[in-house]
């Protein structure tokens, strides 16, 4: 977002304040996500458009002549994806004296759940074979590797590493009990794939 500075205790008036118009972008970059799944199976969600880094403003006095915002997008589709990169180019200035500049954009495919169904069941074979109980399926949109390959059309699951919670909160954690079924699944998987 870019604004005009000016003295905020003297004469704000003559500012454009582009942290003001950052806020109002926020708030429609954070109603995306609905926009986004609507003709996908409404309802189930999926996509995921998180406003994060916020920077904005020089001094406690001036009106902020700069603003930005990065955004997390997660899709499951391509087509969420592309309608998720038309709402950001969409987005138009509502402060007077401000302008917008979107950069950046998709920058890996989903991992469409569908192009891996058949690998993601012979996992939850070996896993109930192994002992391990149901293995769960989650979508995520993730932000993995794992996007380029099944991108190109080759099944690919992700997560199958360790079992814990808490991603990138104080309290994320790893159930070290779990590492060793978490292997011998992960070595079952490739033995499956690889048999001739």
């Amino acid at each position: 977002m870019y604004g005009k500075a000016a003295h905020a205790g003297l004469e704000p008036w003559n500012g454009a304040n582009a942290g003001i118009e950052l806020a109002h972008q926020i708030l429609t970059i954070a109603g995306m996500a609905a926009l986004a799944d609507s003709t996908d199976s409404p309802g189930t969600g999926g996509t995921t458009v998180t406003p994060t880094v916020l920077a904005g403003g020089t001094t406690l006095n001036t009106v902020p002549a700069l603003a930005r915002v990065g955004v997390d997008v997660r899709v499951p589709t391509l087509a969420a994806q592309s309608r998720v990169d038309t709402l950001m180019r969409a987005l138009s200035p509502q402060v007077r004296g401000t302008r917008l500049e979107v950069n950046g954009g998709p920058n890996r495919p989903p991992m469409e759940a569908a192009m891996s169904a058949e690998l993601f069941r012979l996992a939850q074979g070996l896993a109930a074979g192994l002992g391990l109980g149901a293995l769960e399926q989650a979508s995520v949109g993730g932000a993995s590797d794992g996007n380029f390959t099944a991108g190109i059309g080759v099944a690919t699951l992700d997560g199958l590493g360790a079992v814990g919670g808490g991603a990138h909160a104080d309290h994320e954690h790893v159930i070290v009990a779990e590492m060793p079924g978490r292997a011998a699944l992960l070595r079952a998987l490739v033995a499956s794939v690889l048999a001739p």
